[in-house]
């Protein structure tokens, strides 16, 4: 099973990238995750919230494959403990899910569209991160729900 983080916005400053890629090496030996930070290109850049948000529903419409398993993380959304996420990919890997996408949708949130394609819908907490922090903060969940699952002393119970 791939793990893929969707994030759309500006790419990350050079710590947030070494923490992110801190976390996937460590997760590397149980199980692949990639993060893809999606833009829209400069000439859509708009300040119209609506246009915005139609803009990276088609972009991310375009990107879904009907082999993905859509997790949104929204802050309206179901708030999970680290063992229940490792739950949730275990019944992935068990239902043969051959890729999550974790989904950091963009400033403004998703459209309609979009939450109606998500599989699930997570909320990481009920205070509003920055994206970039999201990022790295998913790819240390992720690493601690396959710690969790291989019974790797990482996760303290």
């Amino acid at each position: 099973m791939n793990i893929e983080i969707w994030s759309i916005g500006k790419e990350n400053d050079a710590f947030i990238n070494e923490g992110i890629n801190y976390y996937f090496q460590k997760t590397r030996p149980w199980n692949p995750v990639e993060l893809v930070v999606l833009q829209l290109p400069k000439k859509n850049v708009t300040t119209d919230v609506a246009r915005t948000k139609l803009q990276e529903e088609e972009m991310l419409l375009k990107k879904l494959q009907p082999h993905h398993y859509l997790i949104l993380l929204d802050e309206r959304g179901k708030m999970l403990t680290s063992p229940q996420w490792a739950n949730q990919f275990q019944q992935c890997m068990n239902q043969g899910t051959k890729t999550i996408v974790i989904l950091i949708g963009g400033a403004f949130g998703v459209t309609d569209a979009i939450r109606s394609k998500a599989n699930q819908c997570w909320s990481l907490s009920h205070l509003v991160f920055p994206h970039q922090l999201v990022r790295l903060i998913t790819a240390e969940q992720v690493y601690r729900s396959f710690s969790i699952l291989n019974n790797s002393p990482y996760h303290h119970s």
